[in-house]
């Protein structure tokens, strides 16, 4: 990764920090989004200790409003070249709520952010780019509901998160299909990981989380080996439309290889990104 310049939204904590270190080390400049200044100052002082020649720069945003999403892209788009773009940023809350655009929070956060930043880079991807997608196993037993994908009908914060993570998937395959010659998307499921994702999304979920993670979870470090892999191994080179698990191919449900709800996704969401 000598000289490459990789882009990570949500890289303060978890997987993403460490998936962002351990590129720093191979030799990558790093940039990363974060929403606490706090947190990406010690993310940055990491990344400076692993790769101190490198020039790493961060960006605050909150990407749960398409505004901020669309600023930050913009952002981001004046880099002289991106290597490879890691979309990682999201969250899983236990209560309904809406963002500044009345968007489902979850929605917006992990799918929205997803496809509105990987499309206003797009164009700055070049041949051997690649764009690395952090899906989850959740999708699975996951469907769409495009009569009501804001879930505004029976709100349960895991069965919505699990179609955040379907969404990723499909948004994946159609950005395989859509990409510049050259460039690669893959998505990947982490893993189980003990990190700090879900411990404030409140209520039940919040609670079982926090005792099963001691019990069951693997590392931040081995939950980001697959990010890792997909960023930088050659043995990828030009695997696309892929998803991957313990950094080897994985077969999604049928769900998430339905070709024409990919497309409908794409559609949808570009109309939301133009519309608001």
């Amino acid at each position: 990764m000598q000289g490459k310049t990789v882009i990570i939204t949500g890289a303060t904590s978890g997987i993403g920090e460490v998936a962002a270190i351990r590129l720093a080390e191979q030799g990558a400049r790093i940039v990363f989004t974060a929403r606490d200044k706090a947190r990406a100052d010690d993310t940055m002082a990491a990344l400076r200790k692993a790769n101190p020649n490198a020039d790493h720069a961060v960006h605050l945003a909150d990407l749960s409003t398409l505004a901020e999403m669309k600023r930050v892209g913009k952002i981001l788009a004046q880099e002289p070249k991106i290597d490879v773009l890691v979309n990682n940023a999201g969250a899983l809350f236990n209560k309904r709520q809406e963002t500044a655009d009345g968007l489902e929070m979850t929605f917006a956060l992990n799918h929205m952010g997803y496809f509105v930043i990987t499309n206003i880079l797009l164009n700055k991807l070049k041949l051997g780019a690649r764009i690395v997608t952090v899906a989850s196993n959740a999708h699975r037993g996951a469907k769409l509901k495009f009569d009501d994908l804001q879930s505004t009908r029976g709100y349960v914060g895991f069965p919505v998160y699990s179609k955040s993570k379907l969404a990723n998937i499909l948004f994946n395959r159609e950005l395989a299909r859509r990409a510049p010659q050259g460039v690669t998307a893959n998505a990947l499921h982490p893993g189980f990981v003990a990190t700090r994702f879900g411990d404030n999304s409140g209520g039940l979920m919040s609670t079982v989380l926090k005792v099963a993670k001691p019990i069951g979870a693997i590392s931040p470090e081995e939950g980001a080996k697959t990010i890792i892999y997909l960023a930088s191994s050659q043995d990828v080179a030009g695997v696309t439309g892929g998803y991957f698990f313990e950094c080897k191919p994985s077969t999604p449900t049928a769900e998430a290889r339905n070709d024409a709800d990919a497309k409908r996704l794409w559609a949808v969401s570009q109309q939301i990104a133009e519309a608001l």
